[in-house]
């Protein structure tokens, strides 16, 4: 077979495949696939992200929690501590350092306890509230480099009923702080500010009000 059947032959699988290639753009431009904006089911082991981020609701403040935070349930969360601390008064160093009058005390100062450095770095700090909050939510966080393995307390509430707890594990407990003020919503906000605007174009155009 001399060159030129050669080139016919290639020539000939070269337009095949030109022409399947031609009739696979034609189809999908002809039957174009739109996935549904919601799946018909679930499929094992894929998370559907949240519509909107926004709509996660931040966390409240430390002191909305304090404010109704049940000591007993701090009693019986800190149970899980107990491996590594102790309140009692005199009470021995652990793992951890002893809590007794922790609540308001100095960082880093319980004498006889070896600390990291990143929590000598805070030492110039007291142990207040908002301090222990975002303590006992994630140490990694709020002290990175610190020797504590435990990942937090993720439960606002269980949070809150430790802190009560320890804080009644002193000579000199604190004053819990009261409920902050809700925030009216936007649309309240928006309302109340038209009813002001209201009655007082009321006020200075009727000469009885």
């Amino acid at each position: 077979m001399d060159s030129f059947e050669w080139n016919k032959i290639f020539g000939g699988v070269l337009a095949g495949l030109v022409a399947l290639l031609g009739v696979s753009i034609a189809s999908d431009m002809m039957f174009a696939r739109e996935l549904p904006e919601k799946p018909g089911y679930i499929v094992a082991g894929v998370e559907e992200a949240p519509a909107e981020a926004s709509a996660v609701e931040a966390e409240k403040p430390a002191a909305f929690f304090l404010a109704s935070a049940e000591v007993s349930k701090g009693e019986a969360v800190f149970k899980k501590c107990a491996a590594c601390h102790n309140a009692a008064p005199g009470g021995a160093n652990g793992t951890g350092p002893n809590l007794h009058g922790i609540i308001g005390g100095p960082i880093a100062a319980k004498a006889g306890f070896s600390y990291s450095d990143a929590l000598k770095g805070k030492s110039g700090e007291r142990w207040d509230f908002d301090h222990m909050w975002n303590w006992l939510k994630s140490p990694k966080a709020y002290a990175p480099g610190n020797k504590m393995s435990f990942a937090g307390i993720a439960k606002p509430e269980d949070r809150a009923a430790v802190i009560a707890w320890l804080n009644t594990q002193s000579n000199s407990p604190l004053p819990l702080p009261a409920a902050p003020a809700e925030e009216a919503a936007p649309e309240e906000n928006a309302v109340a500010t038209a009813e002001t605007e209201t009655a007082q174009q009321v006020a200075e155009t009727d000469p009885a009000a």
